[in-house]
């Protein structure tokens, strides 16, 4: 079964650059083997769940690239079926660009990055945004978080892929070194109170 990214990822022109670089067999048995990797997995869901942050890719009517950070609380983007991803969409510096890029264009990338545990994850697809679905809202709000909700975004997933730990830095968040911290600190204390005896 073909590798439903290589299908999104690989152009002609990205085969031709394969080609040129003596990588292009062995991507073509890559793509022709493995699962098609166009739903959400128990994997997937779980890995989700734990990230506070992704980066949301979209693309203007110029052809021109547009990247934006969205954080929140672990769990605040959500599998809402196993083919769609949905999130709550606060309302930020008011330029509308992801909105206004998704009236002309619905093609849309999600890269998740676990730099903690060095993976990434990327996915392929299309998205839309709702704003007069109070029950859709509603399901995708975060408990106790009151930044004002202006719609969802909804992402029908293609494809997605791993990607390798290469070169991703190792690094932890303010509540994980915090949590760390008072880890080492407790264990400093139980090393005091030995020593004592």
């Amino acid at each position: 079964m073909p590798r439903k990214f290589t299908g999104i990822a690989f152009t002609p022109a990205v085969k031709v650059a394969q080609e040129q670089r003596g990588s292009r067999q062995t991507y073509a048995r890559f793509e022709q083997n493995g699962p098609s990797n166009d739903t959400i997995t128990p994997e997937i869901e779980e890995f989700i769940a734990q990230m506070d942050g992704f980066y949301l890719g979209t693309v203007g009517s110029n052809g021109y690239p547009y990247i934006q950070f969205r954080g929140g609380q672990p769990g605040f983007l959500k599998a809402v079926d196993e083919k769609t991803l949905g999130f709550a969409d606060f309302k930020g510096n008011v330029q509308y660009v992801t909105v206004g890029n998704l009236d002309e264009n619905d093609k849309a990338f999600l890269f998740l990055m676990d730099y903690r545990h060095r993976r990434r994850l990327k996915i392929w697809g299309r998205a839309m945004y709702v704003e007069d679905d109070s029950e859709l809202i509603e399901s995708l709000k975060l408990p106790n978080y009151e930044a004002e909700v202006e719609r969802v975004i909804l992402f029908h997933i293609e494809a997605w892929n791993w990607n390798c730990p290469q070169h991703i830095p190792i690094r932890y968040s303010e509540q994980e070194v915090t949590a760390l911290q008072a880890r080492i600190t407790e264990l400093e204390e139980l090393v005091a109170k030995k020593q004592q005896i």
